[in-house]
């Protein structure tokens, strides 16, 4: 349900590296435009994500105020986030569902994890 969410907007952004997860709309729209000099407030979603890999936050601008939305995944399931130096970087459409479904962006071929029926 996220990912069809995300994918309605025509850009997504991630923050590579590690975010301070206490930081709110202020602070996150600032890291955006003054770090990495882009527009917040354009038709985009920006994504963020812990030193803990298990939560992200999604900011983004609804034409007449922010949305601030916050994820944590249970179960001890952790997001295969780049942890490459900090920068952001757009995503493709196969890029964004991967992520969200915690299969790591930089491959070039995605496959599940397999699940035997009996845990299902």
């Amino acid at each position: 349900m996220l990912t069809d969410f995300v994918l309605r907007f025509p850009k997504t952004y991630i923050v590579t590296g590690r975010c301070d997860m206490r930081k709110s709309i202020d602070g996150l729209a600032a890291i955006i435009e003054q770090k990495y000099k882009l527009d917040p407030f354009q038709p985009a979603v920006f994504i963020f994500c812990g030193r803990r890999s298990d939560r992200i936050k999604l900011l983004f601008w609804d034409s007449d105020g922010w949305c601030l939305c916050y994820k944590r995944l249970e179960n001890s399931s952790h997001y295969q986030w780049p942890r490459k130096p900090e920068e952001v970087r757009r995503l493709d459409e196969r890029q964004v569902r991967w992520l969200l479904e915690c299969i790591d962006i930089e491959q070039p071929k995605a496959s599940r994890k397999f699940i035997p029926s009996s845990v299902l």
